[in-house]
């Protein structure tokens, strides 16, 4: 198999960093979810670009890398925030308010699901559920759980994220 083309951000030096990380896994079963992880790691999401350079890398067909980015909720197309917001839309936190909690945090954030704050602080997101049924209504920020919330205390967790030193 030949070398890696790789053409993706040629100028951009995480492009040298992706040739390495798709030879690592050239000759490995299974290989593709690990390089997108690596690569959306690298580039904080996976554009076409990127996936274009993973398909001629391991000579896997674009369409077959973009299922598999498209069905997977951990891969994004888009770029994320520092601070990945998570809503649980899942039937108890749904039923306990989840709805209230969202509206909240777009109208915070001045984003809508799917988003990205323009000073690339905070993406929002929902999904179906995060584990935590018995604290419903919840969100998850990175990998820190807030339950049994309220759209008041919203202001209060969003605040604590703004003052974190970058």
């Amino acid at each position: 198999m030949s070398a890696c083309k790789c053409n993706a951000h040629l100028d951009d030096p995480r492009a040298e960093k992706l040739r390495q990380i798709i030879t690592k896994y050239r000759n490995t079963n299974g290989a593709l979810i690990p390089v997108l992880h690596e690569a959306q790691e690298l580039y904080g999401h996976l554009p076409i670009e990127v996936q274009k350079a993973i398909s001629e890398g391991l000579n896997v067909p674009l369409a077959e890398i973009y299922g598999v980015v498209t069905f997977y909720t951990q891969f994004s197309l888009m770029p994320k925030g520092k601070f990945k917001i998570q809503v649980c839309m899942g039937t108890a936190c749904y039923v306990k308010g989840a709805n209230s909690i969202l509206d909240k945090l777009k109208e915070k954030l001045g984003v809508d699901i799917g988003d990205c704050t323009e000073d690339g602080l905070f993406s929002l997101d929902v999904c179906r559920c995060i584990g935590a049924c018995g604290l419903a209504p919840v969100i998850m920020i990175n990998d820190e759980v807030y339950g049994t919330l309220t759209a008041d205390q919203i202001e209060g967790i969003i605040r604590k994220y703004q003052e974190r030193p970058v």
